[in-house]
């Protein structure tokens, strides 16, 4: 299997600077992790969007794939009653 490009968006590097350290290292784990699994069994597909969802913790990754372009693109990063809106 091909291993995929993860993109980060600029917004999700501010979403990270509100999180603490030691939980940012568990949700860069996890986004790396996504390189050679795009959508591992723990991910959700959000209802009327072609995104994804991970849990971490009380944090979500939403994501969205492109398997032509073989790119995954983490959109948003964040606590779970907020990263939704």
């Amino acid at each position: 299997m091909a291993s995929y490009n993860v993109v980060l968006r600029k917004s999700v590097l501010k979403d990270l600077d509100d999180i603490p350290k030691k939980d940012v290292k568990r949700i860069m784990t996890c986004i790396g992790a996504l390189a050679s699994d795009p959508r591992p069994s723990q991910a959700t597909k959000l209802a009327g969007q072609e995104r994804y969802r991970i849990r971490q913790g009380v944090y979500r990754i939403i994501y969205s794939v492109e398997h032509d372009r073989l790119l995954v693109c983490v959109v948003k990063v964040g606590h779970r009653r907020e990263v939704y809106k």
